[in-house]
């Protein structure tokens, strides 16, 4: 039996040592096959995870580019449909307003990247700009956001109402949406910082624009303008350029009185002029606000031909080779009489234009949110664009077209604009259209204006529905 088993375990040591050999050559390449193939594996998907990595940082970056350009584009629907309505849930509607300043301050707020029809062309004081749509008064009260605005694709900005001296305005709250109707109801007061914080922002915005653009012809102006020269204005006389500092746009500054001034005089307006009219392609008097006491009093016959005449001598005597046109800024609330009083001002002194008109102190029936109407203020929005329509069509025809006209109140679509251009409206603007459809309705409405016009021309249809009347 030992033998036996001695023999037995012999073989199957044999048996072992034999598997065991014919094995080894097997055990010794797996391992480098497995290799081989792992290093072919992670090769293939480190090749597939780059070009991923890649598509997936193009696509980003691609995308976001798209993304800002949407953006910035002042048609994009992200501005009407989630932006205003954020600000309006959101914010009060001066602190709404004053965001809105902010942002058009910074540089990168949106902006309009189309090219102006040719039949937007305005051509008006011996000027030539490239729409009739303007920004009215009270949005940028001080020149803070000129530039900003003009990007939106205004033809025209007006600035302030800007008083001699700074005043606070009337205690807040002081601005008040009436959204059902799209309308503001606004009792500012003209609170102002005043012609000296005004005309700095106003001077170092052409210091800038000097700078940026000097020539060797302009070195010995700049050298001037270094070493604290006064008279920057005749700077841009010299560069030919308009003060708006854009070759095809308008900049407007809209003048006001302190409320500690005395309610006949026109003292306030007389300063405005000369510290800055130098400053300004058109000169506004405001004597249509319905938030400063005994205002309104100087839209009478004698009163108003007293200021008007006062003004004119005063922009006259500027030292500015450039005289810039003086316009008044009326109510929408006189009566027929009274506007053919203002008519008969206008066509006594020469003055260049109305702007009809300003806020409105009545209370349309048409009003659906009765509450907030009840707040005391100006009106704006749709409601009084049926006043001042009427105004301008009677002003139209008391003087005859002889006298550009500048047709203002709830204006927010190229139909609106066309109708105030046949009542007789050189230019439009706006403020509370753009507070409630954000700054993409001054494209819309300019493209509404040209497919209205059907081929014609804005200036050709200015006062067409009196014309048709003869």
């Amino acid at each position: 039996m030992n033998v036996s088993a001695s023999v037995l375990l012999q073989q199957q040591s044999s048996v072992l040592s034999r598997v065991f050999a014919q094995r080894a050559p097997a055990t010794i390449v797996r391992p480098t096959s497995a290799i081989r193939h792992y290093a072919t594996v992670r090769k293939e998907h480190t090749i597939t995870s780059r070009t991923i990595n890649f598509i997936l940082g193009t696509g980003i970056v691609v995308g976001g580019l798209v993304g800002i350009s949407y953006g910035f584009d002042s048609r994009a629907s992200i501005h009407k449909y989630v932006s205003v309505p954020l600000l309006h849930w959101t914010m009060d509607p001066e602190t709404a307003h004053k965001f809105s300043i902010k942002v058009l301050k910074t540089g990168i707020s949106p902006r309009d990247t189309q090219e102006d029809d040719p039949s937007l062309e305005v051509k008006l004081w011996n000027k030539t700009f490239s729409n009739p749509v303007g920004m009215a008064a009270g949005f940028d009260k001080h020149a803070e956001a000129i530039d900003g605005l003009f990007n939106l694709g205004f033809g025209y900005v007006e600035i302030g109402s800007v008083t001699p001296e700074p005043q606070p305005g009337n205690s807040r709250p002081r601005m008040f949406r009436l959204p059902e109707d799209k309308s503001v109801i606004n009792r500012y007061g003209f609170n102002s910082e005043g012609h000296k914080v005004v005309e700095s922002r106003l001077r170092q915005r052409i210091k800038r624009f000097l700078y940026k653009h000097a020539r060797e012809d302009t070195e010995d102006t700049l050298e001037k303008l270094k070493y604290g020269s006064s008279s920057t204005e005749s700077l841009v006389d010299h560069l030919s350029t308009h003060r708006s500092l854009r070759d095809d746009r308008l900049l407007a500054v809209n003048l006001g009185k302190n409320k500690a001034s005395t309610p006949e005089s026109v003292d306030d307006y007389v300063i405005g002029v000369e510290r800055l009219g130098p400053y300004a392609d058109v000169l506004v008097i405001n004597v249509s606000s319905p938030n400063t006491p005994g205002l309104r009093s100087l839209q009478r016959k004698g009163m108003l031909e007293e200021l008007l005449r006062r003004v004119i001598t005063a922009r006259d005597h500027l030292e500015s080779s450039y005289k810039p046109p003086l316009l008044v800024k009326i109510a929408p609330d006189l009566t027929d009489e009274e506007l053919e009083d203002v008519s008969e001002a206008a066509l006594a002194t020469n003055i260049d234009g109305i702007i009809i008109s300003n806020t409105t102190i009545a209370r349309p029936n048409s009003l659906i949110n009765k509450e907030t109407a009840g707040e005391i203020g100006g009106l704006s929005g749709p409601a009084v664009k049926p006043l001042a329509l009427r105004a301008v069509r009677q002003v139209y025809k008391h003087t005859g077209g002889k006298i550009p006209l500048v047709g203002c109140g709830g204006i927010s679509t190229g139909e609106d604009a066309l109708e105030y251009a046949r009542a007789g409206a050189s230019m439009v603007q706006l403020y509370t259209g753009m507070a409630y459809e954000g700054p993409g309705v001054v494209r819309a409405i300019k493209d509404g204006i040209v497919k209205g016009l059907n081929g014609r021309k804005w200036m050709d249809i200015v006062g067409e529905d009196s014309k048709r009347a003869k």
